[in-house]
């Protein structure tokens, strides 16, 4: 048994290994993403973050990678993680309904020139997309970190960063190697 699972870990690394190498093309939106980010904390802004699911995890831990530290001891950057407030995305969910709980957190808590990261892995996450409306209407920059053909979140971003697969667990893993690198960026930059 233990070879017959060996297999399927060796299959899903170079599976993995694969999707990293269709993604190439994401390199440049997300050097802009970072520039967009860092022109925002350098101006006094934030960052929010948002997706679902998995997504809102790794939203959670791009956050924590810029507020707690990436590779370097350093100031915390201001980042704010849009799902992990459970009462306020309870609330929002109860009172306005689940499409709009990153839209109201948008509206409340982003300033113009600040960035919102919005992650959906198909593209149409429709709490996603409607936060991308809405910071765009307020002046934020919208990026969009998707999946598949970016669906409705891609087409509305600022910044479209495109990882071109369907399978899902193959797209977060690209997603989190993109946000590493974001994150890199952003630190060297913020604290050469």
């Amino acid at each position: 048994m233990p070879g017959a699972f060996a297999d399927i870990v060796t299959r899903t690394l170079a599976s993995s290994a694969r999707a990293h190498e269709d993604a190439r093309s994401a390199a440049v939106p997300a050097a802009e993403a970072a520039e967009a980010m860092i022109a925002a904390l350098r101006r006094g802004g934030r960052i929010l973050a948002c997706g679902n699911g998995g997504s809102a995890a790794d939203a959670a831990h791009f956050a924590a990678e810029l507020v707690g530290r990436f590779e370097q001891d350093r100031r915390g950057l201001a980042a704010i993680a849009l799902s992990s407030d459970a009462s306020v995305v309870t609330a929002v969910g109860n009172d306005y309904g689940f499409d709009r709980i990153f839209a109201r957190q948008v509206d409340a808590l982003g300033a113009p020139g600040d960035v919102l990261l919005g992650i959906t892995t198909s593209g149409s996450s429709l709490n996603v997309v409607h936060a991308i409306s809405a910071a765009k209407a307020g002046g934020l920059t919208a990026v969009a970190l998707t999946g598949r053909d970016g669906g409705a979140a891609g087409a509305a971003a600022d910044i479209h960063i495109n990882v071109p697969g369907t399978r899902t667990a193959r797209v977060q893993e690209v997603h989190r190697t993109l946000l590493h690198a974001i994150c890199e960026i952003v630190e060297r930059e913020m604290y050469a």
